[in-house]
This record gives structure tokens, sequence and C-alpha cells, in this order.
């Protein structure tokens, strides 16, 4: 099977498994999805919605955010790791967007990126899920997938990224992102791996991988 029969199949198999797909991280607006995404860096997607309701409580806005100490906001989101660095990554964006723009998260990739904590994949994933413009977010199980399906070299996330833009339509991306994540978390895990399961990699997958589970 050739590049785009897998990318046909892929398509219509995870439509078929997942036609709708809710966004994972709970939030309201932009704002929220941003620091809901930023806390969820080395930490489940679970334990970020168990933690932001609290935080969203006392701060769900740019201005109120700036209101707080970096230590209240370290204490609030600790659950999630890495409080010191994200605390002070919330507080400083917080500020960065009032000031330069008007309290309301910025629409570019640039921009996002120019904010503290905020990285290329945090960045497109707020493009993608809060303003609906066309991105590829790859985590670390579009990162394995890809790779699994010979779709990508695995070396690195920035060519997952470039490899997936250049096979999907575009007018997918938005969805398939989100697809791919739930698929892999159901069905195409890192570990406790049951090929019989993965019925998409079971057909379309690395021959050299494909041989080692045999």
């Amino acid at each position: 099977m050739n590049k785009k029969d897998k990318v046909i199949f892929i398509i219509k198999k995870l439509e078929d498994l997942f036609p709708e797909v809710p966004v994972p991280l709970d939030h309201n607006d932009p704002y929220t999805l941003l620091i809901a995404v930023l806390l969820s860096a080395q930490c489940t997607d679970k334990r970020v919605n168990t933690v932001t309701p609290k935080l969203f409580k006392i701060a769900d806005n740019p201005f109120d955010m700036v209101n707080l100490t970096i230590e209240e906001i370290k204490e609030i989101i600790r659950p999630c790791g890495l409080s010191p660095m994200k605390s002070k990554g919330i507080f400083g964006l917080s500020k960065i967007i009032i000031k330069k723009h008007d309290g309301k998260v910025p629409q570019s990739f640039d921009e996002l990126e120019e904010l503290p904590a905020v990285g290329h994949k945090t960045a497109s994933v707020v493009m993608s899920q809060a303003f609906g413009h066309p991105a590829f977010p790859v985590d670390t199980h579009i990162h394995r997938l890809m790779f699994r399906w010979g779709l990508s070299n695995g070396s690195n996330v920035k060519q997952t990224e470039k490899d997936a833009k250049r096979l999907f339509p575009k007018d997918k991306w938005n969805k398939l992102h989100l697809q791919i994540i739930y698929y892999a978390r159901n069905y195409s895990p890192a570990r406790a791996w049951d090929i019989n399961r993965d019925i998409i990699t079971k057909k379309i997958g690395r021959k050299s991988i494909l041989k080692k589970l045999v």
C-alpha cells in the first residue's frame, strides 16, 4: 500500500471510529484553552481538567490572573507538574496579552510563540482549536503513529508535522489530528500495545514493526 492509499484508508477508518471529536481540554475561550494547553505539558489531559476549574474560578482571564502572585498560581497548578516554570509562564504571558494585545489572545503563530512558555505545538493547538486556523499539532501520540504507519521517519516532531501536512488534506487537519490522538489512546498506546486491536497499524504499519510482533 503506497502512502496515498494509506492516507485514504486512515481518513476513512478514523472517520468511522471517531465521527465526533471533542477537544480533550476543558475551556471556555481562547485564553482558558491557552492556559490548559500550557498546563498539559508532561501532564495528562484528565489531570489538567481537574486542576483548571479551581484556577479558572479565581482567574479565567489575564486581568484576574495577574492579580494573583506567581506563588499562588504555582500552588493551584502543582498537581500538573513543572509548576514553577508553568506558573511563571502563565503570569508572564498574561501580562503580555494585556500590554500588547488588549487582553485578547493573539491569532497568529508568531505572536503566540513570542509568549512565555508557548512553543510551536501549544500555538498550533490554540490556532486550530480556538480559532479554526488549519494546523497540525504533533504530540507524542501523533509522532508515534506517523512512524508506526510508515508516514514519517520518526526523527523529530518537526519533521513529523511537515510530513503530516504534506500528506493529509489541509481541510482535514484540525479534525484529523484529534482523531489520531483519540485513536492512539484507545487502540495504539505506547505501552501494553496489542496489535490485534490496532486495526490501522495491522493493516498499513511498517513491515519492520509488524515482524517484531509476530
